[in-house]
């Protein structure tokens, strides 16, 4: 008998940023559920990919060199790659170097989607479109959880650059009925952060400090306080909102918050060392403004993409120590 059984097309999708923590994680993900992955850096050939290697993706995805701020670079590369789907995660990722290199975030984050859009709507592209929106955009939340309707009131370059393309994208979707959404992701952390973030940092130096290399911490305002979740969670709804027969944007988050004193202290205490006897409070570290504390409502995700987080603080904490322990040098 003839097999008449019709195969699923293999989607393909392409990561702008994919040598990030975040870009990393999806590529493994989308491979997992048999994508044929892209992905683009601004150097393909001699780019830091360490962590696709970590995660044994590399030799699986096709890297392809891309300038995001440079319209032309953009238009050539998603013409000639075709993708189903596009998730722009590229950018400058640093909230503390945004103050001092405005232009480049600016740039990077704002120019850089404004860029696929464009290209999306001159060649009308069947494209379902991501978007890397971040809970910066929100600013203080005093304590009260910030959802969809939450009104935006940046404090910081990186976060009026992370605005600008979040009304970019809406902008663009209900104008030219383009399949984009962002998701607004609460902080979200893993092993494969740089230690230039503020958590990497923490694990790093406490990890130090119990084998003998390190005296203290050095850290600025710790006073602060953050939603944080687990990295490889946080793809998964990025994959889940490009599912949906609609776009629409997602806050994700763990929907908890715990300041940076309590993250160091739970960080110490792992090891069952004392913060107190550790830690050095350097102004110099303090940013010029800052958000005293933020927190989100997943409640959205949870009802309608079935998404919630499973690790809390504590286990990221767990988690990341012991990567570090175990990490070869």
């Amino acid at each position: 008998m003839k097999n008449t059984k019709i195969s699923k097309k293999m989607k393909k999708a392409l990561i702008i940023g994919i040598s990030g923590q975040d870009g990393t994680f999806l590529a493994k993900l989308l491979l997992e559920n048999n994508y044929e992955v892209h992905g683009t850096s601004r150097d393909s050939v001699s780019g830091n990919f360490s962590g696709l290697k970590k995660l044994d993706v590399f030799e699986k995805v096709t890297l392809h060199s891309m300038s995001l701020i440079n319209f032309r670079s953009v238009q050539q590369t998603i013409l000639r790659i075709e993708p189903d789907e596009i998730y722009n995660l590229a950018g400058l990722t640093s909230v503390g170097l945004s103050f001092t290199e405005p232009v480049d975030t600016i740039e990077s984050i704002a120019i850089g989607t404004l860029n696929i859009l464009e290209v999306i709507r001159f060649f009308s592209l069947n494209v379902r479109f991501y978007n890397a929106s971040s809970s910066e955009c929100f600013g203080n939340t005093f304590g009260n959880p910030a959802n969809e309707d939450t009104p935006f009131q940046p404090r910081s370059p990186y976060a009026v650059s992370k605005a600008t393309a979040f009304w970019l994208v809406a902008n663009y979707r209900e104008a030219y009925n383009i399949y984009a959404c962002s998701g607004i992701l609460f902080n979200h952390e893993s092993y494969l952060r740089p230690d230039r973030f503020v958590t990497k940092k923490i694990i790093k130096s406490v990890c130090n400090i119990k084998k003998g290399k390190q005296e203290k911490l050095n850290i600025g305002r710790i006073d602060i306080s953050r939603d944080w979740g687990w990295a490889p969670e946080y793809v998964v709804p990025m994959n889940l909102m490009l599912q949906q027969e609609n776009p629409e944007d997602f806050v994700i988050a763990t929907g908890k918050s715990i300041s940076l004193e309590r993250f160091i202290e739970l960080s110490f205490d792992y090891l069952d060392l004392n913060y107190k006897n550790f830690i050095h409070i350097d102004e110099s570290l303090m940013r010029p403004v800052d958000i005293l504390e933020s927190i989100g409502d997943p409640s959205k995700a949870y009802e309608k993409l079935g998404w919630k987080a499973e690790n809390q603080v504590e286990d990221v904490i767990k988690l990341m120590i012991e990567a570090e322990l175990n990490k070869t040098d």
